[in-house]
């Protein structure tokens, strides 16, 4: 009997997810709507039944119903490096020169797509089955969002594949999530209904929904991917870049049909202009096109930069721009103090939604552009997201246009706004300003700061709006009971939190100055800061002169942390940090030579003795350069546990491969 049904489950799986195929990637349903939920239905009233019988990738549990506290970092296995950028035919041809010189043919095919705007997401297959999936991060570790990806229903939690069709026992897909017009603009208008403040643009609504901790949430949005290629594949199926995407469309992933081999980049070009005046029939937003060198073998060739691939590059449409009436100037707080005018605008429409504020960077530019209040302005996004005036149009001037002044005061707070004479920016430097606060505690509490276990951006947003902190210093008097009562924060969370409060404490004096977010200083300043000085005190009360002696420390950096700690706000926080206990003396002792330096070192695996931000840590203390890829100026790999696609790489490259008993000789 139990067998029956265990078959009977298997079977209305397969056929949802192969009509689910057919609908969400194929566009060629074979079934009405109330026929699928029947099969909908029917594999739900089993599975209730049977729990016993559920599995994650049944296709009942595409929204789990789970609440998040937050979400896990993951490393990829593949680096999700960003691309250079193209303006014009011109740069296209020159990057066309550089591969065709380093690859020294005289002949190159390049793949042509379209530049979707979305989020950027790596899918991790195994056996068939959708393991994981995570953001793009900062290219080398994201965000694990798997539970808010199963909620788009062209993700194939299973593959099957057809006959005589081979699989790779493990392999990663690349795509990018976005929101179709039609349902941006339905959520705005739910949310003008409301009197909620309104998405800008579908890229940014597409963020914000899978940062939500909640699934269910983020399946009424109705978000959508297509898949542009692959990561990390063991073993190596492919040729070509092609080739991959023919795989990836026979495998059922959802991949853009405009895709084109182009055989010269004078084709490439001419598929580029056709698509500059096409973009706008499309039911999602591109903001330009993706060429890459179809041969994967001539992109191992072309190798890659820290920062992006050599064979692979971006052609941005140019911006839209329109005339409208720039009314006022007002200035905003940045959240590390940056003072910056923002032009109030006559609505108007540009590129796909109504504009009502642009930038202005800072006084200086406008005073070079000879911007007025009352101008007739030409404005364009920047990237096709960011707002911004371009020129006064001078001829429409009328003699009642108002030149623009700085205020002397922070609107927010109503400190002193400084002006550096070496920076165009002003900024306020209060520590306490609400307008810079949420910012700054996420960033005294991250990893390489004070470490504060369980504070995430959702808690931090919390403290904030409900005035619990009013800076970081009253992070160390916050209650049990106080966090216990806010919003998804279990008694057991709060405990857990307040014990790495208190644990954070104890920290060395290195992450407390760096977590301070003092202007220029980083973790490697922050270390010699702490070895030179000893004491928080010591550092407080040195002169610019004293500063600019020690090397690595330049003059900017040097009047920086002077200014900061002769702000009166500053100095009132950090004696809150001394009253709550937090150690403003340097105890444990700091290595006071340099014998790293010049040595770049990159980590692999799971370290036993050290976390990887600790280890990379005590490298940067010694002079040397942690680094999160492997290339030819890499002098040492530390091999831990589990180690990814990096020992690979070191091996072909001759890098030199070391255990973590080795390094922790080095260290010594």
């Amino acid at each position: 009997m139990k067998k029956d049904i265990e078959d009977k489950i298997e079977k209305l799986r397969e056929s949802i997810n192969y009509h689910d195929r057919r609908y969400y990637v194929e566009n060629r349903p074979e079934i009405s709507d109330q026929e699928y939920d029947r099969l909908m239905s029917q594999l739900k009233k089993l599975e209730d039944a049977h729990p016993e019988l559920v599995t994650p990738l049944s296709p009942t549990q595409r929204v789990s119903g789970e609440i998040l506290e937050g979400f896990e970092s993951v490393e990829h296995r593949v680096p999700m490096l960003s691309m250079d950028n193209t303006y014009s035919s011109d740069e296209i041809r020159e990057f066309d020169k550089r591969v065709r010189k380093n690859l020294q043919v005289d002949k190159v095919d390049y793949v042509v797509e379209l530049k979707i705007d979305g989020v950027s997401i790596s899918l991790l297959y195994e056996n068939n089955k959708f393991i994981r999936g995570a953001t793009r991060g900062d290219g080398f570790r994201g965000d694990d969002i798997t539970g808010n990806l199963k909620t788009i229903r062209s993700l194939p939690l299973n593959i099957n594949p057809k006959k005589d069709m081979k699989i790779p026992t493990l392999f990663e897909a690349r795509g990018e999530v976005y929101m179709p017009r039609k349902e941006f603009s339905r959520i705005n208008k739910r949310k003008e209904k409301n009197n909620e403040e309104l998405f800008a643009n579908p890229r940014n609504a597409c963020s914000g929904s899978l940062k939500l901790l909640d699934s269910s949430m983020v399946m009424e949005r109705h978000l959508d991917m297509w898949i542009y290629g692959v990561g990390y594949v063991n073993p190596a199926f492919f040729n070509t870049q092609f080739d991959a995407l023919d795989f990836l469309r026979e495998a059922g992933f959802r991949v853009n049909p405009y895709i084109k081999k182009c055989h010269s980049i004078e084709e490439v070009i001419e598929y580029c202009k056709e698509w500059e005046h096409k973009k706008d029939s499309l039911e999602y937003d591109i903001d330009g096109m993706v060429l890459k060198v179809d041969s994967f073998s001539y992109q191992k060739k072309l190798g890659q930069t820290s920062k992006s691939p050599r064979w692979m590059i971006s052609y941005k449409f140019p911006a839209e721009r329109k005339e409208t009436v720039l009314e006022d100037i007002i200035v905003q707080v940045g959240r590390t103090g940056t003072i910056t005018p923002v032009a109030i605008l006559k609505p108007v429409e540009l590129s796909g939604s109504v504009v009502s504020r642009a930038t202005l960077h800072n006084q200086d530019e406008i005073m070079r552009k000879d911007i007025r209040v009352g101008d007739h302005v030409l404005i364009e996004k920047a990237g096709e997201i960011i707002p911004q005036v371009i020129e006064p149009i001078k001829s429409k001037r009328t003699g009642k246009e108002k030149k623009f002044r700085m205020p002397e005061k922070c609107p927010a707070c109503d400190s002193l706004i400084k002006s550096i004479e070496e920076e165009v920016a002003s900024r306020c430097e209060n520590l306490s300003c609400p307008a810079q606060l949420k910012e700054r505690i996420v960033y005294f509490a991250s990893r390489n700061a004070m470490d504060i276990e369980g504070m995430g951006d959702a808690i931090i947003e919390q403290l904030v709006s409900k005035k619990m902190v009013e800076d970081y210093g009253d992070i160390y008097y916050l209650k049990h009971d106080e966090l216990a009562g806010l919003e998804r924060m279990a008694d057991k969370s709060a405990s857990n939190l307040i014990s790495a409060i208190r644990k954070s404490k104890s920290n060395n004096l290195n992450r407390l100055v760096y977590a301070l977010g003092i202007r220029h200083v980083g973790v490697r300043s922050a270390w010699i800061l702490s070895s030179r000085f000893k004491s928080l005190d010591n550092i407080a009360q040195a002169e610019v002169g004293q500063l600019e002696a020690i090397n690595e420390i330049g003059p900017i950096m040097a009047r920086s942390i002077f200014n900061f700690f002769r702000t009166k706000e500053n100095r009132k926080v950090i004696d809150k940090l001394k009253r709550a206990g937090v150690d403003t003396i340097t105890r444990n002792p700091l290595p006071t030579t340099l014998t790293l330096e010049g040595k770049t070192f990159v980590i692999t695996g799971s370290l036993d003795t050290f976390s990887r931000e600790a280890a990379e840590e005590l490298i940067r203390q010694r002079g040397g350069n942690a680094s999160s890829s492997v290339s030819k100026t890499t002098d040492f790999l530390v091999l831990g546990k589990d180690p990814g696609s990096k020992l690979e790489k070191a091996r072909k490259l001759g890098v030199k491969i070391i255990d973590e008993k080795e390094f922790r000789e080095i260290l010594k």
